[in-house]
């Protein structure tokens, strides 16, 4: 097994304990995230260092869409570096 697999599995359960006001949506958001990051890194054939980043940026990206959904509140670009908030 990969160290950077075993290293990204250690993690992911030291942070579990800090997820105290994650809510059910936001966990299957994240899961289901990772999940796709790993089988698209699968489908192109990466090797096990990305495919561990694939399913944390896809685990980032997928907490993200469920919060956003769940409080109504999206982020658009300024076009500038900034950001505005407002319902989706």
């Amino acid at each position: 097994m990969n160290r950077s697999l075993i290293l990204a599995s250690v993690t992911s359960l030291a942070l579990a304990g800090c997820m105290e006001g994650v809510s059910d949506r936001e966990l299957v958001g994240g899961a289901a995230g990772a999940a796709g990051g790993a089988l698209l890194a699968s489908a192109f054939d990466a090797d096990s260092g990305w495919t561990v980043v694939s399913a944390l940026a896809g685990a980032a990206a997928g907490t993200l869409v469920a919060r956003n959904t769940a409080r109504n509140q999206c982020a658009y670009s300024n076009g500038d570096g900034t950001y505005r908030t407002v319902p989706c």
